[in-house]
């Protein structure tokens, strides 16, 4: 898709849901942010649109995502035990939603998580020793996600997950994607930025390679 693509984002105003927004706008994408609580983004970028909706009510996604080119979830686990509750019925929202219109639904681009990779040695990020028990919660939440999403097949969706170590920084526009294996560097870490995590889910809207399955991004 490298035409003007029609995005909605819920989660728009977390770490991640803002640089998306950001990232789409200025390549020129038309943006509508979906918050619970607007007033959160009164000081929003004026070309974006701003509306209120609860990503786990599906009948709000549903109207949210009719004339939209792609849906995407921003939501993540990293805000509480609270929102680590809601990543993977989420999910399950988002894809009854855009059941609700057939073959007019867009296609949803779901933020996951690093901890079902897997490592060199046939583990699982997760499986890793001294992980805290809130992390590990994060982690399984959004495996659960993804096992559920990979049961759907009437919803053309894609599960990104982001790099062991993601935190904000700077955009280079380079980096690698990769399928179910965690990426290391030459250094053995895994790390992204918000920014590069966020231009390379822009680049997943614009190009579509990955629809019906995950993918990770990484140095």
């Amino acid at each position: 898709m490298t035409t003007k693509a029609r995005i909605a984002v819920f989660g728009a105003n977390g770490t991640i849901g803002s640089r998306v927004v950001r990232e789409a706008l200025d390549r020129g994408h038309e943006v509508t942010a979906v918050v619970r609580d607007p007033k959160k983004l009164e000081d929003a970028d004026p070309r974006v649109t701003v509306v209120t909706g609860d990503v786990l009510a599906p009948a709000t996604v549903t109207e949210v995502a009719r004339g939209v080119d792609v849906l995407v979830s921003a939501v993540g686990g990293g805000d509480g035990p609270g929102h680590v509750a809601t990543v993977e019925p989420s999910v399950r929202s988002l894809v009854t939603g855009l059941r609700a219109l057939g073959d007019a639904a867009p296609r949803l681009i779901a933020v996951g998580g690093a901890g079902s990779l897997r490592t060199p040695d046939g583990k699982q990020v997760w499986d890793a020793e001294g992980l805290p028990e809130g992390l590990l919660q994060i982690m399984h939440a959004h495996g659960d996600a993804l096992d559920f999403l990979r049961t759907v097949t009437d919803v053309r969706w894609t599960s990104f997950s982001p790099a062991a170590s993601i935190a904000p920084g700077a955009r280079t526009g380079v980096y690698r994607t990769g399928g179910d294996e965690l990426l290391t560097d030459g250094a053995g870490e895994s790390r992204i930025s918000t920014e590069d995590y966020a231009a390379a889910l822009v680049d997943e809207i614009e190009e579509a390679r990955h629809v019906g399955g995950r993918f990770t991004v990484a140095y």
